[in-house]
């Protein structure tokens, strides 16, 4: 270990020079603690994305060894928040379902400020964020998200026929999170967080569904419109159609299919 040497950053222009002094203490004040056993630094967060508001602080991902992770936990102050990561942790990519899937997101476009691994650990951080195609059918089908999306999308519009607004109001926005899984998966992609949904849809686009279309849908279907989740529902079924065409099977177009004459409450009124 050799603490006197000056840790390299690779920081983001858009930082401020607070945010930038900030980091390189962190840095060397990490480097001084664990010397090689420090693998790198990711700036998660708002600030890792340009998207700051007055009251964001700095999210870091330090990574370390096993070894030297085993004696650190996450630390919390006004302006950083510290996680620690293991090189396992980060190199184990959490399935749907289980603890660690909330946590993948993190690490989308995050900068990775420090990479002492040539090149592996910012590999890492990018898979976490991505779904193999095996995942993404896996979260479509194996975990009902398409066929979840669909029932609360027809319970939606049941209930507006029934003359039930405050429940159809209900159906459509429990629709909405089920949809944006939908939405990603078929993008190969994990689903952002809510307060990152707008920035990611127009900083990094999805194909076929413009940011501001998406987001017209969205913001229609949480106040009851039926419109919307029909409208909606036609661009899902051309989605999982040019899906199933690049995987090679019908089984999202299969499902959408087996729900037979119940669909025709999802045509235009």
């Amino acid at each position: 270990m050799n603490p006197g040497v000056t840790v390299d950053l690779a920081l983001p222009a858009w930082l401020t020079a607070e945010q930038r002094a900030t980091l390189v203490a962190l840095a060397e004040r990490n480097h001084a603690a664990h010397g090689d056993d420090l693998l790198g630094i990711l700036l998660s967060g708002s600030a890792g994305r340009d998207h700051t508001t007055p009251h964001s602080d700095l999210d870091v991902v330090v990574v370390l060894t096993d070894e030297a992770a085993a004696h650190r936990q996450t630390a919390h102050s006004p302006d950083v928040d510290e996680a620690v990561d293991s090189w396992s942790e980060l190199l184990d990519v959490p399935a749907f379902g289980t603890g660690g899937w909330w946590f993948r997101w993190t690490y989308a476009h995050a900068p990775v400020l420090l990479d002492r691994t040539g090149g592996e650990l910012a590999q890492a951080a990018r898979r976490q964020a991505v779904l193999t195609p095996d995942e993404a059918d896996a979260m479509l089908i194996d975990h009902d998200r398409l066929d979840g999306w669909i029932n609360f999308a027809y319970r939606a519009l049941k209930n507006d026929r029934g003359g039930r607004p405050l429940e159809a109001r209900l159906d459509a926005a429990e629709s909405v999170p089920w949809l944006l899984d939908v939405v990603f998966s078929i993008a190969g992609r994990v689903r952002p967080y809510n307060s990152y949904l707008p920035w990611e849809l127009r900083h990094h686009p999805v194909e076929g569904w413009p940011a501001d279309e998406l987001l017209g849908l969205l913001d229609r279907t949480l106040t009851g419109d039926v419109a919307a989740i029909r409208e909606t529902f036609v661009r899902v079924r051309a989605a999982c159609t040019a899906y199933d065409e690049e995987r090679g099977h019908t089984r999202t177009t299969g499902m959408i299919d087996g729900w037979g004459s119940e669909l025709d409450l999802f045509a235009p009124a």
